[in-house]
């Protein structure tokens, strides 16, 4: 199936890049196939490079939280659904490891998206976030309009087109990765959300991203005082 093989492959990717990707830098991804884009932060191709979109959902308290909530920060961003039987819990609890690593750091947000946001109603959200201590405004469990999550899950994060399929009871298909986002709403990291070393990956990736951030300000400041 094709989302096997993506998500074999990311895990995969996931596990080795940093050995060769540098100390500093991070790729850019702009299709499906995940495939790494190595640009200068300042590269002319980024001005027109792939971006998540503006969004607007609800979350777990019942508040809107769009692009501008994130902004001036990275986020985490992955779908899942509260009645999950399968392999929520396990991404969950990987991703508890990023909240208590950041968990007093403005500067990173956790965006989890409902595929059945029919019935994961902000109720619904609020009770699996207290049941499973996610923080308000660390971590976001989002719900809203199907046909705008299912739009921003295909077309912006590259979810498989078969995201939300049924394949029995109350188990419905959905995406395993973890994607890192910039300041710039840019994808610089995918990571397979049930390998705990993917996951140690992203938190190494996260810092970088920081760096990335704290030298860009400082060659900016420089320039401005040679002026």
């Amino acid at each position: 199936m094709n989302w096997l093989r993506t998500v074999t492959s990311v895990a995969l990717l996931s596990l080795f890049l940093p050995a060769f990707a540098g100390e500093d830098a991070l790729p850019f991804y702009d299709t499906a196939e995940f495939t790494p884009r190595w640009l200068d932060s300042d590269a002319v191709e980024l001005s027109d490079f792939h971006r998540i979109p503006s969004f607007s959902f609800r979350n777990q308290d019942g508040e809107e939280i769009s692009e501008q909530d994130v902004a001036g920060g990275v986020y985490v961003a992955n779908f899942f659904f509260t009645s999950c039987p399968g392999i929520c819990p396990a991404i969950r609890k990987k991703l508890s490891l990023v909240q208590a690593e950041f968990l007093d750091d403005d500067y990173v947000r956790i965006l989890t998206h409902s595929i059945r946001p029919t019935t994961d109603s902000v109720d619904m959200l609020r009770a699996y976030a207290r049941t499973n201590d996610i923080q308000s405004g660390k971590w976001h469990l989002l719900t809203g309009e199907k046909e705008a999550i299912y739009r921003l899950a295909k077309e912006a994060y590259f979810a498989d087109e078969d995201l939300g399929e049924n394949r029995g009871g109350d188990n419905f298909l959905h995406t395993e990765n973890l994607l890192l986002i910039d300041e710039d709403r840019h994808i610089r990291g995918v990571y397979n959300g049930l390998s705990t070393s993917a996951v140690k990956n992203l938190i190494a990736d996260i810092r970088r991203l920081k760096a990335e951030r704290s030298s860009s300000r400082e060659s900016v400041a420089e320039g401005n005082l040679q002026e």
